[in-house]
């Protein structure tokens, strides 16, 4: 994919062999339910807002469907990462996988846990991936992410499905530099200014990818 006056050509499609070491294309999630649910929600007036577990999913068909069907039956959250921005900040990753379902298209830039090194991760193991609008993603707890960024105005619309209680502020301090909240593990770029003043462990080093 490419877009006029931004550098694609390092862009794999999501639908490519090459993804399969971060993560699944679910061609069976009932991404129209999703996405119908997406479209209510609200656009931040500037950067992202990020809703862990939105409260009026918490008792939608769907929710049940996806721990049913994608989970195991364990219990699942339902929240949403809606925005507008076109560079990577950082990179996380939780135990147990992660579910995004894409209202609109964008580009994801993934790393793998095995490139870690001595805590950090550098900008040459990122490789950036094209989803397009209606595409549910499964990224493997292996997998280090963040938000997406759009490729298109006005924004990106995510609805975000993790494993309960996950990116929920900790109740303790943990001996692990890297354990950011609860389920997240997360490596910071220096230059990435909201989370170095929250105290996140600088680990993501080299030039950051943009859109």
């Amino acid at each position: 994919m490419k877009k006029e006056g931004s550098d694609f050509s390092k862009i794999d499609d999501v639908a490519s062999q090459r993804f399969s070491a971060y993560g699944n294309v679910l061609s069976s999630f009932p991404t129209e339910e999703a996405i119908g649910l997406l479209e209510k929600t609200n656009m931040p007036v500037e950067e992202n807002v990020y809703i862990a577990s939105f409260p009026e999913w918490k008792q939608v068909a769907l929710k049940h469907k996806v721990e049913r069907d994608f989970f195991g039956g364990m219990p699942v959250q339902l929240g949403y990462c809606n925005g507008y921005n076109r560079v990577l900040n950082g990179l996380e990753y939780h135990k147990g996988s992660e579910i995004n379902v894409l209202a609109s298209d964008a580009i994801y830039f993934l790393a793998k846990l095995t490139d870690v090194e001595n805590n950090q991760i550098d900008s040459t193991a990122i490789k950036g991936f094209y989803v397009p609008k209606g595409t549910a993603i499964e990224l493997y707890q292996t997998t280090l992410h963040l938000a997406p960024c759009p490729i298109n105005d006005p924004g990106f619309k995510c609805m975000v499905i993790l494993p309960d209680g996950t990116n929920n502020p900790l109740e303790e301090k943990s001996n692990d530099p890297l354990l950011f909240m609860k389920n997240k593990w997360l490596f910071a770029h220096k230059d990435a200014k909201r989370f170095v003043e929250n105290g996140a462990h600088i680990g993501f080093v080299g030039q950051r990818p943009k859109v």
